[in-house]
């Protein structure tokens, strides 16, 4: 009685070979994670040139307990308040903990700005100090937030890497390395004269490619992936400046937009800052695309060897047109949420459609939506026709 089955020395090897092929992608994965992450600090560490252009030089940031409130000074109308809420306060932190002082948060009226307190609130102020060093008056900047942003920072963190493990890792490298390159690279430059279609594209690019390899791997898979999704961007980036000068759309139609012309920014063109917008925000959801499609089309290939390049491509647009299916609409609510109020708004007093399809910033998020659907869509057949290409060699 065979109590072993005997292993063809074929099998053999090719287990071998495939241990050693996934030990070597896992020390090449290792080393662009750890290339990755230090690229990131260094980019977290690199000055913007624009740190303390808004900051009081004798001044100092401290937390503050708000221990007594009094509103005669205030107008409340209905959900609206207008006037002054004078404040006491006492320092929570730095060497001015313990004080007492007297403080003061006007309101203007604009819920979207305003803040208001009550006793025991937490909030976050900035203190004026004379010559003498003592506190000359006490600035309520908004309710204090520091701790609840690191707790949910840390939580978020933890989640990642319980439940997605050593993919873990790679996410959250990637998340603060994409946020790292639009804050610290992307925005001061522009500031500093860059065009935000141009910046935008490179470091969209960068991240793109980042992505894909670090989570994807030094592969052909990932390679792939970044093809796809870099010519849904581009594709994107290319609609995006069509239709919004067809559209006639002058880009002020963001928060705080118009205010950069009016603290010593005039030069930015804002309509090419709504353009970079609008392939920043769909490039997260074609890499998704993109991603998806090559590693369907790569397991496909690896399943199935003798699979001929057509048969690989057909297989690849069958996952193609489920996944963009979805995704497109997932492009829709996600940007819905911006506008919600102002659609209700426009409901809720009986305009007639054809007048809020006229106005600027209905006419801003059409474009914003339909564009990044379109880009979206070509990311399928991009990425499609490069994995026939280079999966199939």
């Amino acid at each position: 009685m065979k109590l072993f089955k005997k292993v063809p020395p074929d099998c053999l090897h090719n287990k071998w070979s495939g241990f050693i092929g996934n030990y070597r992608e896992s020390k090449r994965d290792a080393v662009f994670i750890i290339i990755t992450g230090l690229l990131t600090l260094l980019i977290l560490a690199v000055p913007t040139g624009f740190k303390g252009s808004a900051v009081q030089s004798n001044a100092v940031r401290a937390r503050v307990l708000v221990t007594e409130v009094n509103n005669e000074r205030l107008k409340i109308i209905g959900p609206v308040r207008q006037g002054e809420q004078q404040l006491e306060v006492k320092i929570l932190s730095g060497r001015f903990k313990g004080q007492i002082y007297p403080a003061s948060n006007n309101m203007m009226g604009k819920m979207e700005v305003d803040k208001a307190f009550v006793t025991g609130d937490i909030a976050f102020a900035v203190l004026s100090l004379t010559e003498n060093e003592e506190v000359a008056h006490v600035q309520i900047i908004d309710h204090y937030r520091t701790g609840k942003t690191i707790f949910l920072s840390v939580l978020f963190i933890v989640f990642t890497i319980l439940i997605m493990g050593w993919m873990g890792i790679k996410i959250l490298i990637t998340f603060v390395f994409s946020a790292a390159a639009l804050i610290r690279i992307l925005y001061p430059m522009i500031l500093r004269g860059w065009d935000p279609i141009f910046g935008a594209l490179i470091i969209t690019l960068l991240i793109t490619a980042v992505i894909m390899f670090l989570v994807g791997g030094l592969s052909r898979r990932a390679t792939v992936a970044f093809l796809g999704a870099s010519g849904g961007v581009l594709f994107t980036s290319l609609l995006a400046f069509i239709f919004t000068g067809w559209f006639k759309i002058h880009g002020a139609v963001r928060p705080f937009t118009e205010a950069l012309l009016f603290t010593g920014y005039g030069h930015l063109n804002l309509a090419h800052l709504f353009i970079a917008g609008i392939f920043i925000a769909a490039s997260g959801a074609m890499m998704d695309l993109a991603m998806d499609v090559a590693a369907a089309m790569d397991e496909i290939k690896k399943q199935q060897p003798v699979i001929t390049r057509f048969g690989l491509m057909r297989s690849g647009f069958t996952v193609a047109r489920q996944a963009a299916g979805t995704m497109s609409t997932t492009l829709l609510l996600a940007y819905s949420a911006e506008y919600t109020a102002m659609i209700m708004t426009f409901i809720a007093q009986g305009v007639p459609l054809e007048n809020v399809l006229n106005m600027v910033w209905v006419s801003s998020e059409v474009v914003h939506t339909l564009v990044g659907c379109f880009g979206l869509l070509l990311v399928a057949p991009l990425t499609v026709f490069a994995g026939g290409i280079l999966l199939d060699s």
